[in-house]
C-alpha cells in the first residue's frame, strides 16, 4: 500500500443523498436536523430553536430540491410565505425518517472543518485532547 495519502472529498452529501432517497422509497418522511449558526445558512429564522432547525424535506413540502456536493437548497412555503432555502452541508447534523427515527447523525469528517470553524486536529488541540498517533490502530476488549 502506497504511503502518500489519498485525500478525498466530504462523504456527506452522498449519505444525505442516500439517505433521504432510502427514506422515501420506505415510504416515509425525511427529516433533516440542521446548525442555523454556520455561516451560510439560509432557513427562516423564526423556526431556529437552540441554534437549530428540523426541516421536512419530502418532495410534497420543498420544490426543486438540490444536494449537492458543497450545499443543499430547495425552495418551500413557511407560514405560506415562500422561501429559498440554502444549506451548506457541514451545516446538516443529521437525516431521519419522521415516523420512526431511522436515519443518520453526521459527525466530524477528518480534514474537513468542524461546525465552530476549526479543523479536527485544531479543533482537539483546543478542547485539550492529545492528537492521536499516526500508525496503525489498535482495539481493545473492554469488559
Amino acid at each position: 500500500m502506497p504511503d502518500n495519502k489519498i485525500t478525498m472529498t466530504s462523504s456527506r452529501p452522498y449519505l444525505v443523498r442516500a439517505f433521504n432517497e432510502w427514506i422515501l422509497d420506505n415510504d416515509c418522511t425525511p427529516y433533516i436536523v440542521v446548525d442555523a449558526g454556520i455561516q451560510g445558512v439560509q432557513v427562516p429564522t423564526e423556526h431556529v430553536a437552540n441554534g437549530q432547525i428540523v426541516l421536512n424535506v419530502c418532495p410534497g413540502a420543498v420544490r426543486g430540491l438540490v444536494v449537492g456536493n458543497s450545499a443543499l437548497e430547495f425552495s418551500a412555503r413557511f407560514g405560506g410565505v415562500p422561501m429559498q432555502v440554502f444549506i451548506p452541508l457541514q451545516a446538516v447534523l443529521a437525516i431521519y425518517a419522521k415516523e420512526n427515527g431511522e436515519g443518520m447523525v453526521f459527525g466530524s469528517e477528518p480534514g474537513s472543518p468542524d461546525p465552530d470553524g476549526t479543523s479536527d486536529s485544531e479543533g482537539s488541540r483546543q478542547s485539550g485532547q492529545e492528537e492521536r498517533p499516526s500508525g496503525r490502530p489498535t482495539l481493545k476488549v473492554v469488559k
